[in-house]
């Protein structure tokens, strides 16, 4: 009688070659024959009669023993013919391995990703400050135009209000102040127009003592012609009412006058460089 070992089938199903460093997988099913309905020698004939199964065309193979004598056998579904490079690709798949470096030595797809953001982080920071430098630019120059733009409003309002003042006190004077009312319209001016009231002075200094000169002046309008941060051109339209020995009780009077404003230098004061009657 066959032992229970004996008549125990250890079936090997798609083992393959082992790869060299890794261990070979095997599966190993155990399978247990049928017994016997009759008797053995008739099962006996029955099989010699039947064909043989070759078990490498079946895809099966099986080994009868000790699974402890089983040696690594080669996939029998691969020929000698067969294995080559394509095979040792496929191991080097299985194993984990890449068949060939897609990266260049000394380099990864991370360090290439790093290089590309630190480009385009460059690239963004050398915008910013190309921007940056075009608006300061921009905002010098609109600065410096906006300052150039408000200085010579300033200088006009200046000359103007100037203006308006020299020509009150030109027809504002009196025999009981003439001599301060004189040095005021010599203070507030220059040039041509401070050169001939000088050389005149004594004599209207006389005209008003003598006629007993009284004069007051109010500005009635006033208009800037032309100017800039140095020189200027005003009209001013002033009503005065004059006392003197004919005219007691006073009479009005109207001038228009013109006056060229010039800007001193060192005091930055507006002075009359020239004063004439006009209309």
């Amino acid at each position: 009688m066959p032992t229970r070992r004996e008549r125990t089938f250890r079936v090997i199903k798609g083992a393959k070659a082992g790869t060299p460093g890794r261990p070979v997988r095997r599966r190993i099913v155990t399978r247990t024959p049928p017994v016997p309905a009759g008797r053995i020698e008739d099962v006996l004939e029955r099989l010699d009669q039947e064909p043989v199964e070759d078990p490498l065309e079946a895809g099966d193979l099986t080994v009868v023993g000790d699974p402890a004598e089983i040696e690594d056998l080669p996939d029998p579904t691969v020929g000698d013919g067969d294995r080559g490079p394509a095979a040792d690709r496929d191991v080097s798949a299985v194993d984990g391995e890449a068949a060939t470096d897609p990266a260049p030595a000394g380099r990864t797809a991370g360090d290439g990703r790093r290089g590309a953001g630190s480009g385009r982080r460059r690239a963004l920071a050398g915008l910013l400050l190309v921007l940056l430098a075009a608006t300061l630019a921009a905002a010098g120059v609109y600065g410096h135009r906006w300052y150039s733009a408000r200085a010579t409003e300033q200088s006009r309002q200046g000359a103007l209000a100037a203006a308006k003042q020299a020509s009150v006190n030109f027809v504002s004077v009196s025999a009981a102040s003439v001599d301060r009312d004189l040095q005021r319209i010599t203070a507030g001016a220059t040039g041509e127009f401070k050169e001939e009231f000088t050389r005149g002075q004594a004599q209207v200094r006389t005209a008003v003592v003598e006629n007993k000169v009284e004069s007051q002046g109010t500005v009635l309008r006033a208009g800037l012609v032309s100017g800039d941060r140095r020189r200027a051109v005003v009209l001013v339209a002033v009503d005065a009412t004059v006392k003197n020995v004919k005219a007691p009780q006073g009479r009005p009077s109207h001038y228009r006058i013109q006056l060229d404003m010039v800007r001193d230098r060192d005091s930055g004061d507006w002075l009359v460089a020239k004063l004439q009657f006009v209309g």
